[in-house]
Protein backbone atom coordinates (compact mmCIF):
# COMPACT_ATOMS: atom_id res chain seq x y z
CA UNK A 1 0.00 0.00 0.00
CA UNK A 2 1.22 3.50 -0.80
CA UNK A 3 0.44 6.66 1.20
CA UNK A 4 -0.06 9.99 -0.52
CA UNK A 5 1.38 12.09 2.35
CA UNK A 6 2.13 12.02 6.06
CA UNK A 7 -1.46 13.13 6.67
CA UNK A 8 -2.62 10.00 4.86
CA UNK A 9 -0.38 7.91 7.14
CA UNK A 10 -1.71 9.77 10.21
CA UNK A 11 -5.25 8.80 9.19
CA UNK A 12 -4.20 5.16 8.93
CA UNK A 13 -2.51 5.28 12.34
CA UNK A 14 -5.60 6.84 13.90
CA UNK A 15 -7.90 4.28 12.31
CA UNK A 16 -5.78 1.53 13.86
CA UNK A 17 -5.70 3.18 17.32
CA UNK A 18 -1.99 3.92 16.98
CA UNK A 19 -2.08 7.73 17.29
CA UNK A 20 -2.66 10.23 20.05
CA UNK A 21 -3.43 13.86 19.17
CA UNK A 22 -2.14 16.56 21.52
CA UNK A 23 -4.04 19.81 21.07
CA UNK A 24 -2.40 21.87 23.85
CA UNK A 25 0.65 23.95 23.00
CA UNK A 26 3.90 22.02 23.50
CA UNK A 27 7.19 23.80 22.80
CA UNK A 28 9.50 22.19 20.21
CA UNK A 29 12.38 23.34 22.41
CA UNK A 30 12.86 20.52 24.96
CA UNK A 31 9.17 19.98 25.82
CA UNK A 32 8.19 17.74 22.87
CA UNK A 33 11.23 15.57 23.63
CA UNK A 34 10.29 15.28 27.31
CA UNK A 35 6.80 14.04 26.50
CA UNK A 36 7.89 11.78 23.65
CA UNK A 37 10.74 10.17 25.60
CA UNK A 38 8.36 8.91 28.26
CA UNK A 39 5.76 7.73 25.75
CA UNK A 40 8.33 5.90 23.61
CA UNK A 41 9.87 4.05 26.56
CA UNK A 42 6.40 3.09 27.77
CA UNK A 43 5.57 1.53 24.39
CA UNK A 44 2.99 4.21 23.63
CA UNK A 45 1.37 5.40 20.43
CA UNK A 46 2.54 7.82 17.77
CA UNK A 47 2.06 11.46 18.79
CA UNK A 48 0.71 14.34 16.72
CA UNK A 49 1.47 17.68 18.38
CA UNK A 50 -1.06 19.96 16.71
CA UNK A 51 -0.08 23.23 18.44
CA UNK A 52 3.65 23.89 17.99
CA UNK A 53 3.67 27.66 17.67
CA UNK A 54 3.99 27.28 13.88
CA UNK A 55 1.68 26.38 11.00
CA UNK A 56 2.95 22.79 11.05
CA UNK A 57 1.96 19.99 13.41
CA UNK A 58 4.73 17.60 14.51
CA UNK A 59 4.42 13.84 14.03
CA UNK A 60 6.77 11.82 16.22
CA UNK A 61 7.15 8.19 17.36
CA UNK A 62 5.38 7.26 14.12
CA UNK A 63 7.73 4.27 13.61
CA UNK A 64 8.04 3.27 17.28
CA UNK A 65 6.58 -0.26 17.19
CA UNK A 66 6.63 -3.34 14.97
CA UNK A 67 3.05 -2.64 13.93
CA UNK A 68 3.66 1.00 12.99
CA UNK A 69 6.88 0.13 11.16
CA UNK A 70 5.01 -2.49 9.11
CA UNK A 71 2.28 0.06 8.36
CA UNK A 72 4.92 2.59 7.27
CA UNK A 73 6.25 0.04 4.79
CA UNK A 74 2.72 -0.55 3.48
CA UNK A 75 2.61 -4.09 4.88
CA UNK A 76 0.34 -6.08 7.15
CA UNK A 77 3.43 -7.19 9.09
CA UNK A 78 7.20 -7.24 8.72
CA UNK A 79 7.15 -10.88 7.63
CA UNK A 80 5.47 -9.80 4.39
CA UNK A 81 8.27 -7.34 3.63
CA UNK A 82 10.89 -9.95 4.56
CA UNK A 83 9.38 -12.47 2.13
CA UNK A 84 9.40 -9.96 -0.73
CA UNK A 85 13.06 -9.00 -0.17
CA UNK A 86 14.14 -12.63 0.26
CA UNK A 87 12.66 -13.54 -3.12
CA UNK A 88 14.74 -10.86 -4.79
CA UNK A 89 17.95 -11.90 -3.03
CA UNK A 90 17.39 -15.53 -3.92
CA UNK A 91 17.33 -14.53 -7.57
CA UNK A 92 20.42 -12.34 -7.21
CA UNK A 93 22.37 -14.85 -5.13
CA UNK A 94 21.68 -17.76 -7.50
CA UNK A 95 22.08 -16.43 -11.04
CA UNK A 96 20.26 -18.66 -13.53
CA UNK A 97 22.59 -20.72 -15.66
CA UNK A 98 20.15 -22.58 -17.87
CA UNK A 99 17.67 -21.16 -20.36
CA UNK A 100 14.77 -22.63 -18.37
CA UNK A 101 15.95 -20.97 -15.14
CA UNK A 102 16.42 -17.67 -16.93
CA UNK A 103 12.85 -17.85 -18.20
CA UNK A 104 11.39 -18.78 -14.80
CA UNK A 105 13.18 -15.82 -13.13
CA UNK A 106 11.83 -13.29 -15.64
CA UNK A 107 8.54 -12.52 -13.84
CA UNK A 108 10.41 -11.44 -10.69
CA UNK A 109 12.84 -9.25 -12.64
CA UNK A 110 9.99 -7.70 -14.68
CA UNK A 111 8.14 -6.98 -11.46
CA UNK A 112 11.22 -5.21 -10.05
CA UNK A 113 11.50 -3.16 -13.24
CA UNK A 114 7.93 -1.98 -12.79
CA UNK A 115 8.86 -0.23 -9.55
CA UNK A 116 11.62 2.01 -10.92
CA UNK A 117 11.07 5.69 -10.03
CA UNK A 118 9.73 7.92 -12.78
CA UNK A 119 10.45 11.63 -13.34
CA UNK A 120 7.53 13.96 -14.02
CA UNK A 121 7.61 17.28 -15.88
CA UNK A 122 4.89 18.85 -13.76
CA UNK A 123 4.78 20.20 -10.23
CA UNK A 124 4.22 17.99 -7.22
CA UNK A 125 1.90 18.33 -4.25
CA UNK A 126 5.13 19.12 -2.37
CA UNK A 127 5.26 22.38 -4.36
CA UNK A 128 1.78 23.73 -3.66
CA UNK A 129 3.37 26.47 -1.55
CA UNK A 130 6.67 27.97 -2.78
CA UNK A 131 8.75 30.23 -0.50
CA UNK A 132 11.66 31.75 -2.44
CA UNK A 133 12.58 33.93 0.55
CA UNK A 134 13.24 30.94 2.80
CA UNK A 135 13.10 31.14 6.58
CA UNK A 136 13.71 27.93 8.50
CA UNK A 137 12.01 29.57 11.48
CA UNK A 138 8.64 28.63 10.00
CA UNK A 139 9.34 24.98 10.85
CA UNK A 140 8.88 23.46 14.35
CA UNK A 141 12.44 22.11 14.47
CA UNK A 142 13.21 20.39 17.77
CA UNK A 143 15.87 21.06 20.33
CA UNK A 144 15.89 17.71 22.06
CA UNK A 145 18.34 17.86 24.97
CA UNK A 146 19.59 20.70 27.19
CA UNK A 147 23.21 20.70 25.97
CA UNK A 148 22.48 20.26 22.27
CA UNK A 149 24.20 22.87 20.12
CA UNK A 150 20.82 24.10 18.89
CA UNK A 151 17.76 22.86 17.03
CA UNK A 152 18.23 19.83 14.78
CA UNK A 153 16.24 18.46 11.86
CA UNK A 154 16.23 14.78 12.84
CA UNK A 155 14.38 13.00 10.00
CA UNK A 156 15.75 14.70 6.87
CA UNK A 157 16.06 12.82 3.60
CA UNK A 158 19.09 14.48 2.01
CA UNK A 159 19.22 14.19 -1.80
CA UNK A 160 22.58 14.55 -3.54
CA UNK A 161 23.95 13.80 -7.01
CA UNK A 162 27.45 12.83 -8.15
CA UNK A 163 28.72 15.51 -10.60
CA UNK A 164 30.29 13.02 -13.03
CA UNK A 165 28.30 9.78 -12.89
CA UNK A 166 24.94 11.41 -12.18
CA UNK A 167 24.27 8.74 -9.54
CA UNK A 168 21.88 9.98 -6.87
CA UNK A 169 21.68 9.23 -3.18
CA UNK A 170 19.18 9.77 -0.40
CA UNK A 171 20.79 9.73 3.04
CA UNK A 172 19.69 10.71 6.52
CA UNK A 173 22.11 13.23 8.01
CA UNK A 174 21.07 15.42 10.91
CA UNK A 175 21.00 19.17 10.24
CA UNK A 176 21.61 21.81 12.91
CA UNK A 177 19.83 25.12 12.30
CA UNK A 178 22.43 27.91 12.24
CA UNK A 179 20.23 30.83 11.18
CA UNK A 180 17.16 31.53 9.08
CA UNK A 181 18.61 30.04 5.88
CA UNK A 182 21.68 27.93 6.75
CA UNK A 183 22.27 24.64 8.55
CA UNK A 184 25.11 22.29 9.25
CA UNK A 185 25.21 19.13 7.10
CA UNK A 186 26.35 16.19 9.22
CA UNK A 187 27.47 13.69 6.62
CA UNK A 188 30.32 11.66 8.08
CA UNK A 189 33.28 10.94 5.81
CA UNK A 190 32.24 7.34 5.07
CA UNK A 191 28.74 8.36 3.92
CA UNK A 192 27.70 8.66 0.27
CA UNK A 193 26.77 12.31 0.75
CA UNK A 194 30.36 13.04 1.82
CA UNK A 195 31.66 11.11 -1.20
CA UNK A 196 29.52 13.25 -3.51
CA UNK A 197 30.75 16.35 -1.67
CA UNK A 198 34.40 15.45 -2.35
CA UNK A 199 33.58 14.90 -6.04
CA UNK A 200 31.96 18.33 -6.24
CA UNK A 201 34.97 19.87 -4.50
CA UNK A 202 37.17 18.69 -7.39
CA UNK A 203 34.88 20.41 -9.92
CA UNK A 204 35.15 23.77 -8.17
CA UNK A 205 31.36 24.17 -8.36
CA UNK A 206 28.60 24.43 -5.81
CA UNK A 207 26.90 21.16 -4.86
CA UNK A 208 23.10 21.11 -5.23
CA UNK A 209 21.31 19.53 -2.27
CA UNK A 210 17.60 19.09 -1.57
CA UNK A 211 16.12 17.84 1.68
CA UNK A 212 12.67 16.31 1.91
CA UNK A 213 10.53 15.73 4.97
CA UNK A 214 7.54 13.44 5.11
CA UNK A 215 5.64 12.01 2.20
CA UNK A 216 5.05 8.28 2.13
CA UNK A 217 6.78 7.05 5.33
CA UNK A 218 8.47 4.26 3.37
CA UNK A 219 10.79 6.94 1.96
CA UNK A 220 12.10 7.68 5.45
CA UNK A 221 12.89 4.04 6.07
CA UNK A 222 14.60 3.62 2.70
CA UNK A 223 16.87 6.62 3.41
CA UNK A 224 18.28 4.59 6.33
CA UNK A 225 18.52 1.23 4.52
CA UNK A 226 22.02 -0.19 3.81
CA UNK A 227 21.87 -0.08 0.02
CA UNK A 228 24.81 -0.18 -2.41
CA UNK A 229 25.75 3.27 -3.74
CA UNK A 230 24.46 2.56 -7.25
CA UNK A 231 20.99 1.43 -6.12
CA UNK A 232 18.39 4.19 -5.77
CA UNK A 233 16.53 4.29 -2.48
CA UNK A 234 13.38 4.90 -4.50
CA UNK A 235 13.71 1.53 -6.23
CA UNK A 236 13.46 -0.11 -2.82
CA UNK A 237 10.63 2.23 -1.85
CA UNK A 238 8.68 1.41 -5.01
CA UNK A 239 9.23 -2.30 -4.49
CA UNK A 240 8.03 -2.19 -0.87
CA UNK A 241 4.98 -0.01 -1.52
CA UNK A 242 4.14 -1.87 -4.80
CA UNK A 243 3.91 1.43 -6.63
CA UNK A 244 6.67 3.35 -8.38
CA UNK A 245 7.78 6.64 -6.84
CA UNK A 246 6.93 9.75 -8.85
CA UNK A 247 9.68 12.38 -8.78
CA UNK A 248 9.54 16.08 -9.63
CA UNK A 249 12.31 18.61 -10.28
CA UNK A 250 13.05 21.12 -7.56
CA UNK A 251 12.41 24.84 -8.10
CA UNK A 252 15.96 26.17 -7.61
CA UNK A 253 18.26 23.22 -8.35
CA UNK A 254 18.54 20.19 -10.59
CA UNK A 255 17.53 17.59 -7.99
CA UNK A 256 14.46 15.37 -8.24
CA UNK A 257 12.39 14.65 -5.13
CA UNK A 258 9.18 12.71 -4.41
CA UNK A 259 6.03 14.30 -5.79
CA UNK A 260 4.22 13.67 -2.51
CA UNK A 261 6.79 14.88 0.04
CA UNK A 262 5.32 17.14 2.72
CA UNK A 263 8.20 19.65 2.85
CA UNK A 264 11.19 20.30 0.58
CA UNK A 265 14.21 22.40 1.60
CA UNK A 266 16.30 23.25 -1.48
CA UNK A 267 19.78 24.69 -1.54
CA UNK A 268 23.46 24.03 -2.03
CA UNK A 269 26.74 23.33 -0.26
CA UNK A 270 29.80 25.29 -1.38
CA UNK A 271 32.90 23.07 -1.02
CA UNK A 272 35.16 26.13 -1.13
CA UNK A 273 33.73 27.46 2.14
CA UNK A 274 35.26 26.76 5.51
CA UNK A 275 33.42 24.18 7.57
CA UNK A 276 31.11 25.29 10.37
CA UNK A 277 31.00 24.02 13.96
CA UNK A 278 28.11 21.60 14.46
CA UNK A 279 26.98 20.03 17.76
CA UNK A 280 27.07 18.88 20.49
CA UNK A 281 24.18 16.49 19.88
CA UNK A 282 22.48 14.12 22.32
CA UNK A 283 23.07 10.84 20.49
CA UNK A 284 21.50 7.38 20.50
CA UNK A 285 24.22 6.01 22.78
CA UNK A 286 22.81 8.12 25.60
CA UNK A 287 25.80 10.48 25.47
CA UNK A 288 26.45 13.73 23.64
CA UNK A 289 28.42 13.60 20.41
CA UNK A 290 31.01 16.37 20.64
CA UNK A 291 31.00 19.43 18.42
CA UNK A 292 32.87 19.00 15.16
CA UNK A 293 33.28 20.73 11.79
CA UNK A 294 30.95 20.01 8.88
CA UNK A 295 29.85 21.72 5.63
CA UNK A 296 27.34 24.56 5.64
CA UNK A 297 24.07 24.06 3.76
CA UNK A 298 22.58 27.22 2.20
CA UNK A 299 18.80 27.21 1.75
CA UNK A 300 17.52 28.81 -1.46
CA UNK A 301 13.86 27.79 -1.33
CA UNK A 302 11.30 25.99 0.84
CA UNK A 303 8.24 24.34 -0.69
CA UNK A 304 5.49 22.34 0.99
CA UNK A 305 2.02 20.93 0.54
CA UNK A 306 -0.96 22.85 1.85
CA UNK A 307 -1.56 20.38 4.70
CA UNK A 308 2.06 19.51 5.42
CA UNK A 309 3.08 17.79 8.64
CA UNK A 310 6.61 18.10 10.05
CA UNK A 311 8.09 14.68 10.93
CA UNK A 312 10.62 14.35 13.72
CA UNK A 313 12.27 11.80 15.96
CA UNK A 314 14.28 12.09 19.13
CA UNK A 315 17.65 10.42 19.61
CA UNK A 316 18.77 9.42 23.07
CA UNK A 317 19.09 6.65 25.64
CA UNK A 318 17.60 3.49 24.07
CA UNK A 319 15.05 2.33 23.38
CA UNK A 320 14.00 5.18 21.13
CA UNK A 321 12.12 5.21 17.86
CA UNK A 322 15.28 4.48 15.86
CA UNK A 323 15.41 1.04 17.50
CA UNK A 324 12.49 -0.06 15.33
CA UNK A 325 14.24 1.16 12.20
CA UNK A 326 17.18 -1.08 13.10
CA UNK A 327 14.91 -3.97 13.99
CA UNK A 328 13.11 -3.73 10.67
CA UNK A 329 16.44 -3.66 8.78
CA UNK A 330 17.68 -6.63 10.79
CA UNK A 331 14.55 -8.61 10.05
CA UNK A 332 13.62 -7.79 6.46
CA UNK A 333 16.91 -6.67 4.91
CA UNK A 334 20.06 -7.94 6.59
CA UNK A 335 18.59 -11.39 7.09
CA UNK A 336 18.26 -11.99 3.32
CA UNK A 337 21.70 -10.47 2.75
CA UNK A 338 23.31 -13.16 4.88
CA UNK A 339 21.78 -15.80 2.62
CA UNK A 340 23.63 -14.32 -0.31
CA UNK A 341 26.87 -13.23 1.37
CA UNK A 342 27.47 -15.40 4.45
CA UNK A 343 25.18 -18.44 4.42
CA UNK A 344 26.96 -19.92 7.46
CA UNK A 345 25.12 -17.33 9.58
CA UNK A 346 21.92 -18.96 10.84
CA UNK A 347 20.49 -16.07 12.82
CA UNK A 348 21.48 -12.83 14.50
CA UNK A 349 20.02 -10.15 16.73
CA UNK A 350 20.95 -6.52 17.37
CA UNK A 351 19.68 -5.66 20.89
CA UNK A 352 18.16 -2.24 21.43
CA UNK A 353 20.85 -1.43 24.02
CA UNK A 354 23.51 -1.70 21.32
CA UNK A 355 21.81 1.04 19.27
CA UNK A 356 22.33 -1.06 16.10
CA UNK A 357 26.04 -0.19 16.09
CA UNK A 358 27.86 -1.69 19.04
CA UNK A 359 26.49 -5.18 19.72
CA UNK A 360 25.28 -8.09 17.62
CA UNK A 361 24.56 -11.64 18.77
CA UNK A 362 25.20 -14.19 16.01
CA UNK A 363 24.34 -17.89 15.66
CA UNK A 364 26.45 -19.75 13.09
CA UNK A 365 26.71 -23.14 11.49
CA UNK A 366 29.86 -24.34 13.28
CA UNK A 367 30.73 -26.88 10.62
Amino acid sequence: MAYSSLRDFVSALEKNDNLHRIKAFVDPVLEITEVTDRITKAGGRALLFENTGTSFPVLINAFGSDRRMAMALGKGDLAEAKHDIEEVFKNLASPPVTFLKKVTSLPQMIKMGGYLPVQSNGKGSCQQIVLTGPDLGILPVLKCWPYDGGRFVTLPMVHTRHPETGNTNVGMYRMQILDRNTTGMHWQRHKTGASHFEAWRKTGGKMPVSVTLGGDPVYTYCATAPLPENISEYILAGFLRKQRVKLVKCVTNDIYVPYDADIVIEGYVDPSEEFVTEGPFGDHTGFYSLADNYPRFHVTCITHSREAIYPATIVGIPPQEDAWFAKATEYIFLNPVKLAVQPEILDFHMPFAGTAHNLVIVRINKT
